[in-house]
């Protein structure tokens, strides 16, 4: 069971990072969500997103941020409990 996510996510401008911290929180088994910006250019920003929670479904977490136009790059630490 995936307990702690940290990824490295590019998104739109839009929407506004608290805007989509909780649009994260909205999936099934993350009850936390930390984000960072790292870059930013004309177009899109480069995220450090921290997740955590219980039972994260990777699978529907990739489903889900594209809703927003957004993609991960990179799973940088992952941590599962069983």
């Amino acid at each position: 069971m995936i307990k702690n996510l940290i990824l490295d996510v590019l998104k739109p401008h839009s929407p506004p990072l608290p805007e989509f911290a909780s649009f994260l929180t909205e999936l099934q088994g993350v009850t936390r969500v930390e984000i960072t910006l790292v870059e930013m250019d004309e177009k899109t920003e480069s995220l450090k997103v921290v997740l955590s929670g219980a039972g994260i479904d990777y699978e529907a977490l990739k489903e889900h941020v594209g809703k927003q136009g957004a993609v991960i790059h990179s799973v940088d630490h992952v941590v599962v409990e069983k």
